[in-house]
């Protein structure tokens, strides 16, 4: 066995061949992650002493992040004792991690290629969660899918999801062809380390692509019953999407102060909204991003594309936190 400590003074043990990530939930440490693949950088940390091994390539570290020494936990594994510096999650505590079944109670297209699926669990059984998490829905065969819940924990205890079609997706050929009411799934969760930060004094900033403003909801909901020193300076939602109808809901309900900017890429001659990027959305208004902590949820592209931008024209590094939609076959 191997230890790995972190700066704010936590420890655990490693197995051979076990990742920092796998080691450290068994130890019932909480460390930050998301994709589990290696591709979204959630899991970043610095090694401060010691030596890991790459169990696959680490596509979301820059070279010069490298360079520095930061690894990815979800795919290293120690070769010797390590001292990590990590993201510490403070007094948070982590929901369990449980297997349930669940049945589905709607299903409700709110966009052509999105689907709103609920499901609810059987009496007395109900999963705790933070908004902002994801669940994996295990399905038909035991296909294994990711989605984020897109509701804060409401009294009749049922999960919302926003679930888009993948062209030749065994998964998805299940949810918009073969779904009925009253089906039985299994799912897993909640999983991840997408939820809010204290935010005193920050500006609040989300940005979603897609189906990404499911968690997004969620924490919004979330915020919106929370008392008034919980609250940011200003909350601000970029919701990028390719056409009109690719906006399938106004998250302007979902907190009575926020600001909503809509974004197209692909916009028509008659939009009159802002058109291109959410990250170039976020830097045309001149937010002040030294007091700034921004939420990024969606393509894999754009959160590599936001964090880059963003941190060079002044956001802090650690007040930027993500949650990338990685394809299932990565």
């Amino acid at each position: 066995m191997l230890l790995i400590q972190t700066t704010y003074g936590k420890a655990f043990p490693q197995a051979d061949g076990q990742t920092v990530l796998d080691a450290a939930a068994k130890a019932g440490v909480s460390l930050p992650y998301s994709c589990k693949t290696g591709r979204c950088s959630t899991c970043k940390c610095k090694v401060m002493h010691g030596q890991s091994t790459a169990l696959v390539d680490e596509i979301g570290l820059t070279a010069d992040e490298r360079a520095q020494g930061f690894v990815l936990s979800c795919v290293r594994s120690a070769s010797t004792d390590l001292l990590l510096d990590v993201e510490d999650l403070g007094d948070q505590v982590i929901p369990e991690v449980k297997t349930l079944p669940a049945r589905i109670s709607s299903l409700e297209k709110l966009a052509p290629d999105v689907l709103c699926v609920k499901l609810r669990f059987p009496p007395n059984t109900s999963l705790i969660y933070l908004a902002g998490q994801y669940i994996d829905v295990i399905g038909p065969g035991g296909l294994r899918r990711s989605y984020s819940v897109a509701n804060a924990q409401v009294p009749d205890k049922q999960l919302e999801l926003h679930i888009r079609a993948v062209d030749g997706g065994a998964m998805s050929d299940y949810w918009f062809n073969q779904a009925q009411t009253n089906d039985l799934v299994r799912i897993n969760g909640p999983l991840g380390s997408f939820f809010v930060r204290p935010l005193t004094g920050l500006h609040l900033v989300f940005l979603a692509t897609g189906t990404g403003i499911a968690p997004v909801k969620a924490m919004l909901e979330q915020l919106a019953s929370a008392i008034a020193t919980n609250q940011p300076l200003s909350i601000t939602v970029y919701w990028g999407a390719r056409e009109p109808q690719d906006l399938y809901a106004n998250p302007s309900q979902w907190h009575p102060t926020l600001r909503y900017v809509p974004v197209l890429s692909r916009a028509p001659d008659a939009w009159t909204g802002v058109r291109g990027h959410v990250q170039k959305a976020l830097l045309a208004d001149a937010t002040d991003l030294a007091n700034t902590v921004v939420y990024a949820c969606g393509a894999d592209t754009m959160i590599q594309s936001a964090k880059a931008v963003l941190i060079q024209a002044g956001l802090p590094d650690k007040r930027f936190y993500s949650d990338a939609f990685v394809p299932s076959g990565m």
